[in-house]
């Protein structure tokens, strides 16, 4: 193992969101300096950072600047270009790697990847045409999902194709010259293991968390998730298995749907810390944000031990309608935690912020968050 990044060192963070904004109070909590890149200003994780620079991330002179004043660069959403990622190597080591990145921000490479190296993926086809597209339709079925193949999030470039009619106007919707057609899955429920992974090659996991989505964002996250010890036992020696064979160093989820059998099979990837996972900043003894941290500056990992059972509702842009949500009604509930994200504008289907609460167990904290954040509405 290498020689660790002590505290007192400059991290660099590529993006500026909410992610990049827990990250940096943790790295802060530990000592750390903060420096973060993206093309806007007093952005979530600026406002906590100790430096936040506005460039474009293909401004590559900047960027490597950037690196230059950092002992080691991280990123807080996949969809930083490769360019950028490679730019910044030349002057800090970045984690995870910029050929992690190549691999998790585009549908096609991942699930190539996935299915080459022997995971379980929903059945797939390549789709570059409209005649590809019915082809594919005729191998899969229906319905099937047709997604881009780059830079698609929250249901962003996806249709879902209920008939062989609609592909058409399937094909006009996702606007690409490359998808990707994947058949349905009638699933049970879905989870995420978030996975974490060592300079050393140590691999820890976090407990299984089950998943809800609303207008496919996610909605309710709850921990442990109410599956069998069998099927998350499987889901986190799958999640070990993906950070190995990409030789991920720092945090990584995978998302999984569980069939109706009891399959599992792999939905996607993200090489960073996830939306799900928010619950272990309260739940666990070492958030996924501090495990960033330990494992990109080579630091021991922390215990992933879940102390109770937990759940987190997601705050959208949503609730600011007609007014500013009522704060003093879901704090005056003495066991609910507040997470907001410092964004300057609230707009329907962005994330604003969080509830988290601990419970006996997961049905008794899922009913406690969804209170809390039905009494954030106000009734005038």
């Amino acid at each position: 193992m290498r020689s660790p990044i002590l505290p007192g060192a400059t991290i660099g963070v590529l993006g500026s969101g909410q992610l990049g904004r827990m990250f940096a109070i943790a790295a802060r909590r530990m000592g750390y300096r903060v420096h973060t890149l993206s093309p806007d200003n007093d952005t979530p994780t600026g406002q906590v950072a100790d430096r936040e620079v506005q460039a474009a991330y293909d401004d590559l002179d900047k960027v490597r600047d950037f690196a230059r004043n950092v002992s080691v660069v991280t990123f807080e959403f996949e969809n930083v270009p490769a360019p950028t990622a490679e730019a910044a190597a030349q002057f800090a080591p970045v984690r995870p790697a910029g050929s992690v990145l190549h691999t998790t921000q585009h549908r096609l490479r991942e699930k190539s990847f996935l299915s080459r190296a022997g995971f379980p993926v929903t059945p797939f086809v390549t789709v570059r045409s409209q005649a590809e597209l019915d082809a594919g339709l005729e191998k899969l079925g229906c319905p099937a999902v047709l997604k881009t193949a780059g830079w698609g999030y929250d249901g962003k470039g996806q249709f879902k194709i209920a008939a062989r009619g609609q592909s058409a106007e399937a094909w006009r919707s996702v606007n690409t010259g490359e998808a990707v057609l994947e058949a349905f899955v009638d699933f049970e429920c879905e989870v995420s293991v978030v996975g974490v992974r060592g300079g050393d090659g140590s691999v820890v996991t976090y407990p299984v968390i089950e998943n809800s989505h609303r207008n496919h964002i996610l909605d309710l996250s709850c921990c442990p998730a109410r599956i069998s010890d069998s099927v998350a036992g499987q889901a986190a020696e799958i999640a070990r298995g993906v950070l190995e064979s990409l030789d991920c160093v720092g945090v990584l989820c995978v998302e999984f749907f569980v069939a109706r059998d009891g399959r599992l099979l792999i939905n996607e990837l993200a090489p960073r810390p996830h939306n799900s996972g928010h619950l272990t900043i309260d739940a666990c003894t070492t958030s996924q944000f501090e495990q960033q941290l330990r494992a990109i500056c080579h630091l021991p990992l922390g215990s992933t031990e879940l102390l109770r059972p937990a759940a987190m509702a997601n705050l959208l842009g949503d609730l600011w309608e007609p007014a500013e949500p009522d704060w003093a009604a879901a704090c005056a509930m003495a066991d609910v935690k507040l997470h907001l994200y410092g964004k300057l504008q609230a707009r329907p289907g962005r994330k604003m912020g969080h509830l988290t609460v601990l419970a006996a167990d997961a049905e008794a904290a899922l009913a406690r968050v969804e209170q809390a954040r039905r009494a954030l509405a106000r009734a005038d």
